[in-house]
């Protein structure tokens, strides 16, 4: 507790507190640190994490008295403990009152008498102490059993505390498990990992025990299977892979008992083995239930609409479009069939072929606005592809996250298979980012005569989170897939969808180095990045565009070129620094008011999402719970001061984070500095990200090398496998 302060007193009452413990309330200060004598005998407001505050109860909070611009001076407190009363006069007091069971004031000053002012401390000690009072049996059980609970809790968070937990960390296990943690901490110390990250706990195994045991070896390769899944998108694993990672990341060299863990780990259901194939659990059921799921929807008899060829020609007259027969075959299998698959790259009209779907479903049935409301629905995987599919449909679209009801304090969702929702139609864009366990969670939340309609760019990266379904779907070769090859989109001048197919097709026929209407590539060496990009953005704003309508795109975070760096200078040119914005450095970025920023986290809370994009309207660098105010696209969010690690400069950023988002005008660097990053799908999807220009910057050779170079890692996953034998027993019946 160095450099803080400390006030000694009364908790009063509540002025507001958060599930997680965070509390805002009034406290009477009776004592506090020589530089804040000022505030004794005053009330004070405080903000902190506790567990449980008492208003009879004295209190010493350590911490910093601090001005807050808004709601003027706080005590910001750090620690806090119950304050054991000192002199005679204090303890006779405290043994007399209300807390105290079986002692009056005549006992209490006896106890007093005989024990002196360390009387509290020598019965916490031992009750037997009471027995030189001359007190009952009784009465000394009941005398000890009060001071005991009194300061139990107080004994639990010291304990605690000596383990390495934080103040947040305490109060969030106390609040979940009461007197019973720590029973569990010294159980299984790994059980908690649910609520606090791995390594924290892991630190706290080695000040309970000296040296690795079976308990840590078993959570160590339970982590080391989530891992290697997190990181790879690999839904199972090889026993030589956890050894690796056992041995690189834990600092353990497993020996010939290793099988008889593995063994156990299957018996407790904590681990899935087939043959040579390791799974965590979860993504093991997963897999499971999606075959079931989609058996069970695709068995439903499929739908036949007789009139469904000319309500399509009416659409066709009243919107003065013309559907090919790719199109025309999109919107009849996902109005007749139970799932459907539409796939395609930029410009080939998914998003056409989605508002067809709508309205022919719409005059098929005969349904008012309201009717379809209730019985369709749009969803994609983030906040902006939702938003996107809201503007281009005119039809209200959610985040799957959102429609299935998901807690963030719990990690689960609301709506679930034992709370599905009865939907008629849904209609899922941007598939290719759904990764296995949202999927199963999707497909737990919806009725078996649903009818489901995926659409994506079965070319793009896979999900960032284990699996990949669309591909999987697909190869099943089980489902009908339209593929959408004809470009349409944009005018006839237009280069961006046709580099883009020749990009996927690894076949590129065109001049790159030809300057289009929508396309230019400047040639430079690496040194010259930044200056180019640096020159790209001052034409851009002297064309009045700005950081809203213009987006670099960086194959990494890293090296010179890395988004970081460029970040640094975009922010310079965008949003430099006055005496008018408020700014403040976390880590090694400078934050400031109107920055543009990403988040990185889904907070359904808040109603933000991974990859969403919003600019900072306010800083509080007094206030720690209302530190940063966030524009998410009308979405006002206020951040903590700790939950500012989700967010990231935005001016550039990683190509993996803008799928399921569009831009107007896109800059896009190509070095051998990313080499180890450029592949064939992460440049396609960068260039499809651009609705009306785009730049590439950088050596034609190391853009040619992206494309030509098509290896991506295959994700070891047994979905497709699954789905096949399930299909082929059910219909051997």
């Amino acid at each position: 507790m160095i450099n803080l302060d400390y006030i000694k007193g009364k908790f009063k009452h509540t002025i507001y507190a958060t599930e997680g413990g965070y509390t805002v309330g009034l406290f009477r200060v009776k004592e506090a640190s020589s530089n804040l004598s000022e505030i004794e005998n005053k009330t004070v407001t405080f903000t902190g994490y506790f567990t449980e505050l008492n208003s009879e109860d004295n209190y010493i909070f350590y911490g910093n008295y601090l001005m807050h611009e808004k709601y003027g001076y706080q005590f910001k407190v750090n620690e806090y403990e119950k304050d054991t009363p000192t002199g005679k006069s204090a303890v006779v007091e405290f043994l007399a009152s209300s807390f105290v069971k079986g002692c009056g004031e005549k006992t209490a000053e006896k106890i007093v008498n005989t024990l002196g002012e360390e009387a509290i401390k020598l019965i916490k000690e031992d009750k037997n102490n009471l027995y030189d009072v001359g007190l009952s049996e009784k009465t000394i059980d009941q005398i000890y059993s009060s001071i005991m609970k009194y300061y139990k809790y107080d004994e639990l968070i010291v304990y605690l505390k000596s383990l390495g937990f934080t103040i947040k960390e305490i109060t969030l296990l106390m609040n979940k498990f009461g007197e019973s943690t720590k029973k569990i901490v010294q159980e299984n110390v790994y059980s908690l990992v649910d609520y606090i990250e791995f390594n924290r706990l892991d630190k706290v195994f080695f000040k309970l025990y000296d040296e690795t045991n079976d308990i840590r070896l078993r959570a160590c390769v339970i982590e080391s299977l989530k891992e290697i899944s997190f990181e790879t998108g690999d839904i199972y694993s090889y026993k030589d892979e956890i050894i690796s990672y056992l041995f690189s990341h834990f600092n353990i060299d497993v020996d010939e008992s290793f099988d008889d863990i593995l063994s156990d780990l299957k018996s407790s259901k904590e681990i899935v083995i087939k043959k040579d194939k390791y799974y965590v659990e979860s993504n093991y059921e997963d897999e499971e239930f999606i075959g079931e799921a989609l058996y069970a929807i695709d068995s439903k008899k499929p739908t036949h609409i007789a009139k469904l060829d000319s309500i399509i020609k009416h659409i066709e007259y009243e919107y003065n479009i013309t559907y090919d027969d790719e199109q025309k075959y999109a919107i009849k299998s996902a109005l007749e069939n139970n799932i459907t698959i539409i796939t395609g790259g930029p410009g080939t009209g998914k998003t056409t072929i989605i508002n067809g779907i709508l309205r022919a479903y719409k005059d098929a049935y005969n349904l008012t606005n309201d009717m379809m409301n209730h019985e369709v629905t749009l969803l994609a995987p983030t906040g902006r592809a939702a938003k996107r599919m809201t503007e281009t449909t005119l039809f209200p679209a959610s985040t799957i996250h959102r429609y299935l009801k998901w807690n963030r304090e719990t990690n689960e969702f609301g709506v679930n298979e034992y709370n599905p929702i009865k939907q008629e139609l849904l209609i899922v864009d941007e598939t290719s980012m759904i990764d296995n366990n949202l999927f199963a969670s999707l497909l737990r939340g919806i009725m078996h005569n649903t009818k489901l309609v995926l659409v994506g760019d079965s070319f793009q990266l896979p999900p960032v989170s284990p699996g990949n379904v669309l591909k999987d779907l697909i190869e099943t070769d089980l489902f009908t897939h339209v593929k959408l090859d004809n470009i349409y989109r944009q005018s006839d001048n237009s280069f961006i969808p046709i580099l883009a197919k020749e990009i996927k097709d690894v076949d590129i026929q065109s001049n790159l180095l030809e300057k289009r209407d929508d396309y230019s590539f400047i040639t430079c060496n690496p040194d010259e990045i930044k200056g180019t990009i640096k020159s790209i953005i001052e034409m851009c704003i002297k064309k009045k565009m700005n950081e809203h309508n213009v987006q670099v795109l960086i194959p990494m975070y890293k090296t010179s070129n890395g988004i970081d760096n460029i970040n640094v200078i975009l922010q310079q040119l965008f949003n430099p620094p006055s005496e008018k914005k408020e700014e403040v450095e976390i880590g090694f970025t400078k934050f400031r008011v109107h920055d543009k920023v990403i988040n990185l986290v889904n907070n359904i809370d808040l109603n933000i999402f991974n990859g969403d994009i919003g600019y900072i309207i306010d800083i509080d660098t007094s206030n720690s719970s209302s530190f940063m105010t966030i524009d998410f696209d009308s979405n006002i969010v206020t951040l903590k001061r700790e939950d500012m690690g989700t967010i990231k400069l935005a001016y550039a950023m990683s190509i993996h984070k803008s799928q399921g988002s569009e831009f107007e005008h896109v800059i896009i660097p190509v070095t051998n500095e990313y080499k180890r990053m450029l592949y064939n799908k992460l440049i396609y999807t960068g260039v499809s990200r651009a609705k009306k220009t785009l730049i590439m910057l950088g050596d034609p050779q190391a853009f040619l090398y992206a494309v030509n170079n098509s290896y991506s890692k295959e994700r070891k996953t047994t979905l497709k496998d699954k789905i096949i034998m399930l299909y082929n027993k059910r219909n051997s019946k």
